[in-house]
């Protein structure tokens, strides 16, 4: 991938953003995350990598209207940029590219030595 190297967790993050897109705040990024992958995840692991993405351009964030469910405290509100739409497009390429290494890889090993 050229650019900004994408670790593991930052990708995640960076995909639950996108599938929250208009909802995508800490504990709601928590939840998508949990949801999805059926693992825990902790809030300020999530808020340091959208610092990090945040830092390196892949979201930005804006703070949302005032709630009373959060005692008058706004909501950080983060979305993915057109620079982390096309990070998670290239990561995206390169590992369907890994994938289907392996399965051309294993399919000429079969038939090399049926």
């Amino acid at each position: 991938m050229k650019g900004t190297y994408l670790g593991e967790f930052e990708e995640v993050v960076l995909l639950a953003v996108a599938i929250r897109s208009g909802d995508a705040y800490g504990a709601a990024v928590v939840t998508e995350i949990e949801q999805q992958m059926n693992r825990s995840v902790n809030l300020g692991a999530v808020h340091s990598a959208l610092n990090r993405l945040a830092e390196k351009g892949l979201v930005t964030s804006e703070l949302g209207g005032v709630t009373t469910e959060r005692g008058g405290r706004r909501k950080r509100l983060y979305s993915v940029t057109t620079a982390g739409r096309r990070a998670l497009q290239e990561v995206r390429q390169v590992r369907n590219q890994m994938w289907e290494a392996i399965v051309t890889n294993n399919v000429e090993w079969i038939v090399n030595n049926g």
